[in-house]
């Protein structure tokens, strides 16, 4: 028999009667992990080279540190694709004896959730997924980051180099055309650059945008590619939901303006990149793996933002960025956290030139992908407040969307 499958008791049957956002884990710590006995594993889509999976990395790196883990309590495997090599991947995690796993990529999911009916007395903590909220599994979990506040702050710098720019008589308003690299045309991706369009809006009225799509996470290559056709079509400034240096180094070869991603690209790209959002995930791998030890609880959908410290911005790069961009940047973080302003706000966009003031948001995921949730209230869109996982997908006016194949 399996190691793991006696940790736990009655996981399933405890798990049928957890309801809501915050879940039971069913009975976890009736075996007795301890701090000295707990292993964790981490399933990556891809390694290091991938800016996504070092902030995973990362972040488990310092959880370690902060719970006095060592070294042989962490098991890591990377490069595991979003097939059912990733089901055997967490099995064999569950086989080495780890009592909680954690895999960092949206298409891990559905395997991940396999392994977890396998291996009843494992906890599965998936991150960026959407189906945990409904599966009401007691040891499977879902987990993401408000990181549309980040990009939301991103975008104000962004706003701030064009004024800049057009100041200086180096752009017309007009001219303020913005470019973005996405990877595919998830909710999660277009919650992301909207939130960052709306920041750049917010304080320069004229910018548009427009977003190439590559149709993968991680291709260096037609992330590059895609930033070079953005700027020849006029884009003055790249931002980007890819995971690889493609966008920022087409960026510097052209002197564009680059916003990042995941991390600061200033080393490689010391005259163009301006500032990067993040998801640290930290928060999350500390809380998860606290609550095992302690017996607690491990919500089926457990969302991070500013306040947790889970959505953070680099330093700003003086040398590349609009005077003023980091106390800009400081004051609408604090305007967040405070719910002065909201990424989403109503009065500040248009779809097809109306303003909104109902919309059903597709929260509950199901093989239609039916909506089914009210997301406006208040005169805001309720972002990752139902369900972790972005579910904003409207098109706003302002950004035009170049390619739809992904």
């Amino acid at each position: 028999m399996k190691k793991n499958l006696i940790r736990l008791v009655s996981v399933a049957a405890a798990g049928s009667v957890c309801m809501g956002l915050s879940a039971c884990s069913a009975e976890v710590g009736v075996n007795e992990v301890s701090k000295e006995t707990v292993k964790v594993g981490l399933i990556c889509l891809h390694d290091e080279n991938s800016t996504y999976d070092l902030n995973f990395l990362k972040g488990l790196e310092e959880a370690k540190q902060s719970l006095g883990l060592s070294d042989d309590q962490i098991i890591i495997k990377k490069n595991v694709p979003e097939t059912n090599e990733c089901k055997e991947a967490a099995a064999d995690l569950a086989d080495r004896g780890c009592d909680i796993i954690f895999a960092d990529s949206f298409g891990h999911e559905p395997y991940l959730l396999e392994a977890a009916e396998e291996f009843p007395g494992v906890q599965f903590c998936h991150a960026t997924g959407t189906m945990a909220h409904t599966e009401k599994r007691g040891n499977f979990h879902d987990a993401f980051a408000s990181i549309y506040q980040g990009r939301y702050l991103a975008g104000i710098a962004a706003g701030m180099k064009l004024n800049e720019m057009i100041d200086a008589g180096k752009i017309k308003p007009e001219e303020a055309v913005m470019g973005y690299v996405g990877a595919y045309t998830y909710a999660e991706v277009i919650s992301g650059y909207t939130s960052f369009y709306l920041g750049a809006k917010s304080v320069c009225p004229t910018t548009t945008m427009q977003v190439q799509f590559t149709g993968s996470w991680y291709d260096e290559t037609a992330e590059k590619e895609a930033a070079t056709k953005l700027i020849s079509a006029g884009c003055v400034l790249i931002s980007q939901h890819a995971d690889s240096m493609g966008a920022p180094t087409a960026c510097e070869t052209a002197g564009v303006p680059n916003i990042s991603y995941n991390g600061s690209t200033q080393d490689a790209c010391p005259n163009t990149f301006i500032v990067s959002s993040r998801i640290n995930w930290t928060p999350y791998y500390e809380y998860a793996i606290n609550a095992l030890l302690n017996g607690g609880e491990i919500g089926y959908d457990w969302t991070g933002d500013l306040t947790t410290g889970s959505v953070l911005l680099t330093d700003v790069n003086e040398q590349a960025a609009a005077p003023g961009t980091a106390d800009a940047i400081r004051k609408a973080s604090e305007d967040l956290k405070s719910g002065a302003i909201h990424v989403f706000d109503t009065a500040n966009f248009t779809v097809d030139g109306s303003t909104l003031t109902t919309y059903l948001a597709d929260v509950d995921t199901d093989p239609e992908y039916k909506p089914d949730t009210e997301a406006i209230k208040d005169g805001y869109f309720h972002e990752s407040e139902f369900r972790s996982a972005p579910y904003f997908d409207l098109r706003i006016d302002g950004i035009t969307t170049l390619n739809e194949m992904y």
